[in-house]
């Protein structure tokens, strides 16, 4: 009977990441298509062939789903792993030296809004307006991407130390500040570059942050 039991719970859950599945893929197909405006959870449900409860039950409201979206679309898969556990990020530990790691960073990054930066260039464009859900969610992913700045740097400090004294907050404000999806966009969607442009440009903004703060510890 105990075998019975957890093979049908086994069932369930299969069952129940599916539905989540079915419904971020039409969130995702939705909200680049329309937007995020013209998301409504009804449609949704329909899109996605569940109930609006469903909906609710597997995921939460809309902008639970946004966020949800973001992050499949980000990590390129729902696996329940934290970024800095991604064999993507353990690899930057790899790198031979400090500028090695700043551009294995810079190439994370890009890769990461190749990812998500269709989406990101969606709901940056039509702006949150007086819509608090959106509002929430950029101010979320500000949070997340200033964790992921910390992490890295956290990384980098155990694979090669640091320049002494180095400002850590200061350094974390202008690298949050350049990998800003809003810089991404700007770039490749209203100014036309290619991923690979961006890529380039911001391995060599990196370095020269890193090497500038290294050079500011050094006169302090």
């Amino acid at each position: 009977m105990s075998t019975d039991r957890a093979y049908d719970n086994s069932s369930r859950a299969e069952a129940a990441l599916q539905t989540r599945r079915r419904i971020i893929d039409a969130a995702r197909e939705m909200l680049l298509r329309d937007g995020y405006h013209a998301m409504s959870v009804s449609a949704l449900a329909s899109s996605a062939g569940v109930s609006a409860q469903t909906v609710y039950n597997a995921i939460g409201g809309k902008s639970a789903v946004v966020k949800a979206t973001y992050d499949v679309m980000l990590a390129g898969d729902d696996e329940p792993v934290a970024m800095q556990d991604r064999p993507e990020f353990r690899a930057m530990s790899r790198a031979v030296d400090r500028e090695a790691f700043m551009r294995a960073y810079a190439a994370l990054c890009a890769t990461i809004y190749e990812r998500v930066g269709p989406l990101l260039g969606v709901l940056l464009a039509q702006g949150g307006g007086g819509d608090a859900g959106l509002q929430e969610f950029v101010a979320t992913i500000d949070r997340e991407r200033r964790v992921g700045n910390s992490n890295a740097l956290n990384a980098l400090e155990a694979a090669h130390g640091l320049p002494p004294r180095l400002d850590r907050e200061r350094f974390i404000d202008i690298v949050w500040t350049i990998t800003a999806p809003e810089i991404y966009d700007r770039f490749v969607r209203r100014c036309g570059w290619t991923h690979q442009m961006y890529a380039a440009w911001l391995a060599e903004a990196l370095v020269a942050v890193f090497d500038r703060a290294s050079i500011a510890t050094q006169e302090d």
